[in-house]
């Protein structure tokens, strides 16, 4: 893919951090729902894009379809084959960004396994996010222990590499992944992969309370959220941000392109009223 230079419109897009500065502010929660770029198709998904930032997306967290995705659970890697056997690809992926994010409010954060980044070599993947308009980025698969050979390189071009804090880390480890992480602190709420729960674990309201003394960062919460009650019980335990991934993929596949995209977006607008009426 021919990446064209960094266009002006990119560079005046609000970052990940200067969004949430933006929220913090107004005292707001964000919404940040996950889609899997190019399921069903990338049409699809450049109208998903779209809707969900005219439906209370605050930010947007847009997955590289990939064919080994660990983190992922049913539903995500399902979306993730149905992606794959269309032929789409990072190239693709990052066409669709390109072409919609000068014209979104929400920052886009792009979910991409270490793999293909080290596959591209890490300097020209990072030098093509940034000119396409990603200012985020999550790497679910990337240890603490290998995160200084993204970081830096990444604020260098403009991305925010957040790192993931899973619930049964020690609170030294936690101490060492919320000080390194950029934008903000993604909190993950339950062991093992993502997916849909009946519940969020009790666990995340501590894991909150500790997080908060020893950083004054963002903190998000993910995985297993997919219920607007859900989101509103980790807004009201002291999350800066839920994020929503199995529960928005699900809509967005059921149906045709046009029905997923409408429940998608009436879902969204559902969880973003759930957390705005902490709020006031």
């Amino acid at each position: 893919m021919e990446v064209r230079p960094f266009s002006e419109s990119a560079e005046r897009m609000t970052s990940v951090s200067q969004q949430f500065e933006y929220l913090r502010e107004r005292a707001q929660c964000a919404l940040i729902p996950f889609i899997t770029a190019g399921d069903p198709d990338l049409e699809t998904t450049a109208k998903a894009l779209q809707t969900l930032d005219t439906s209370g997306a605050d930010l947007i967290e847009l997955g590289v379809p990939y064919s080994d995705p660990l983190a992922d659970g049913p539903v995500i890697q399902a979306a993730a084959t149905r992606a794959l056997e269309k032929g789409t690809r990072l190239d693709s992926v990052l066409e669709v960004v390109q072409q919609v994010s000068p014209n979104l409010r929400a920052p886009i954060i792009l979910f991409t396994y270490y793999n293909p980044i080290l596959n591209r070599g890490i300097d020209k993947f990072l030098q093509q996010l940034s000119s396409v308009g990603v200012k985020g980025l999550v790497v679910p698969d990337l240890p603490l222990e290998e995160a200084d050979t993204l970081l830096k390189p990444a604020a260098e071009h403009g991305v925010e590499l957040t790192l993931l804090i899973a619930p049964t880390s020690p609170k030294e480890r936690i101490t060492a992944i919320a000080q390194q992480s950029q934008g903000f602190v993604y909190l993950v709420s339950t062991t093992g992969v993502t997916g849909m729960r009946t519940q969020v674990q009790s666990r995340v309201k501590d894991l909150l309370t500790e997080l908060r003394t020893v950083t004054d960062k963002p903190l998000g919460v993910g995985f297993g959220i997919s219920q607007p009650e859900h989101a509103r019980q980790v807004m009201d335990w002291g999350a800066d941000a839920v994020i929503v991934g199995s529960a928005v993929v699900k809509r967005l596949a059921e149906g045709s392109p046009e029905a997923g995209i409408k429940a998608m977006g009436e879902f969204c607008r559902s969880l973003k009223t759930a957390i705005a009426q902490g709020t006031t």
